[in-house]
């Protein structure tokens, strides 16, 4: 192996979209995008909805751009968030999938735990109970009669990657978020299937990153002017799947945060936790590349950041987030902070009114100005980091010395100096695209580009990209 070669990552944010191209060789690796787009949700008399359709467009219109500057692309990969999905009857995608942050899923909780208590589906799937989880969207939807005409069940990825191939399958790692994976087996539970009266035929073949899905279909590759041997290959496709393939991890004794419209927070394990304590705790236990465990807390993220910058300039009053984050850290401390992982965030609409009335019923100071809000948040995200790295090693039995911070919260260095001062630990901060980088890694070591372990993988990221440390500095806090 002496020679490099590109590959084309389609990585699908909750906020933003891109398309990536990636150059990898034994001792290369570099990254740049293509083509960005925005992802907007639109709001219709029936709930909040993703518009796939517009995704698609820019999907193959940024697949396009990577084959017109790459004619020699060797494979496409699509990665994205997790949990959504688009239900099919034959080849037709019945409806818009619907948003995690639509309301409807809270009759799908009960329905689901009144067939399956919480601690029996902990042992079984053992994800973290979050409401908009796939198994708790699939039970409002079979109380809506909406599963009735469908026949196939395809997570956000795996549909693009259809569209792309006409093949139908079920990436694992993303499989796993939905609660209907058996950890014990890695495969579709199928007696929790039926328990829960879904039907069985909804969900597809069951295949690792790494494999192989088939070439572009004639038409998708007359498109974007590629050839139609093109192969479109299975990665992580949860992105943070992809973004753990890229932290720069040269020990065990790291845990990672991947930083983005969600936190992930947590460590890499060889077995599942699947203890009361854990269950109570709230994480989860999610399928990693090459049949690694992602044992971590899903913790509200920068989501709380960007919706209230949405609240400000609909009221007329657009802010520049750079310079709200350089005033914040002049606060004088201590600073109060407040519980972000409360069920009132989770929806969009005015964030800043939202955490003002949390923090007056809690009884703490009530942040007045943009800067306060700003500063509020982003003490208490860490402090929301350090409580879930303190509790991922003590349920883990892991040995926590070194955090890396990757995605876009890694640009943020107010958020990565507060994470280093209150866990108290050293920070490493990127790389920024790591999600785009573990996507392409998989791919090139599917096409023999790179060989190896995933270790060997993050050597590789970690003699690339440059970490941006941030060591623990004494201050005063509240909590």
């Amino acid at each position: 192996m002496s020679v490099a070669g590109t590959v084309a990552a389609v990585d699908l944010g909750a906020s933003s979209g891109r398309v990536m191209l990636g150059r990898v060789g034994p001792n290369e690796l570099s990254v740049h995008p293509v083509a960005r787009f925005a992802n907007n949700p639109v709001r219709t008399i029936d709930g909040l909805h993703w518009d796939i359709l517009d995704l698609h467009r820019n999907v193959l219109a940024g697949l396009r751009a990577a084959v017109r500057e790459a004619p020699t692309l060797r494979s496409v990969a699509v990665d994205s968030w997790a949990v959504d999905y688009a239900l099919l009857s034959g080849t037709r995608m019945i409806a818009n999938p619907y948003h995690y942050r639509d309301e409807r899923t809270a009759d799908g909780v009960r329905a689901t735990h009144a067939l399956v208590p919480p601690e029996q589906l902990y042992a079984r799937n053992g994800l973290q109970l979050l409401p908009f989880n796939t198994l708790y969207q699939l039970a409002a939807d079979r109380l809506a009669g909406a599963l009735e005409p469908a026949d196939s069940m395809l997570l956000i990825p795996d549909l693009i990657t259809y569209w792309l191939t006409g093949r139908q399958v079920a990436e694992r790692t993303n499989a796993s978020t939905t609660g209907l994976l058996d950890q014990a087996t890695g495969d579709w539970d199928a007696d929790l299937i039926t328990r829960l009266g879904l039907p069985r035929t909804l969900f597809a073949e069951l295949v690792d990153p790494g494999s192989t899905v088939g070439p572009l279909l004639a038409g998708v590759a007359d498109e974007i002017g590629a050839p139609a041997r093109l192969e479109v290959v299975a990665v992580g496709s949860h992105d943070t799947a992809s973004a753990v393939v890229a932290v720069p991890m040269t020990s065990p004794d790291c845990a990672y945060i991947s930083s983005g419209t969600w936190s992930l927070v947590g460590v890499e394990l060889d077995q599942p936790v699947l203890s009361e304590a854990s269950r109570l705790a709230n994480f989860t236990n999610e399928g990693g590349v090459d049949g690694r465990v992602r044992f971590l807390r899903n913790v509200m993220g920068l989501w709380l950041l960007s919706e209230s910058l949405r609240t400000w300039e609909r009221a007329g009053t657009p802010s520049d987030l750079p310079a709200l984050l350089a005033a914040a850290a002049q606060v004088p401390g201590p600073v109060p902070v407040f519980d972000v992982d409360d069920p009132r965030f989770l929806a969009p609409g005015d964030m800043p009114a939202r955490i003002a009335e949390l923090c007056a019923e809690r009884g703490l100071p009530v942040p007045r100005t943009p800067v306060e809000v700003v500063r509020w948040i982003v003490e208490s995200l860490a402090a929301a980091y350090a409580r879930a790295l303190q509790q991922a090693g003590e349920l883990s039995g892991q040995a926590i010395r070194t955090v890396h911070v990757v995605g876009g919260g890694s640009q943020n260095a107010l958020l990565c100096q507060l994470t280093a001062d209150r866990t108290g630990l050293p920070v490493l901060a990127g790389p920024v695209e790591a999600t785009a980088i573990g996507n392409v890694l998989i791919q090139a070591r599917s096409q023999g580009l790179v060989s190896g372990s995933l270790e060997n993988l993050r050597s590789l990221v970690a003699r690339t990209f440059t970490p941006v440390r941030y060591d623990a500095r004494v201050v005063e806090r509240t909590t």
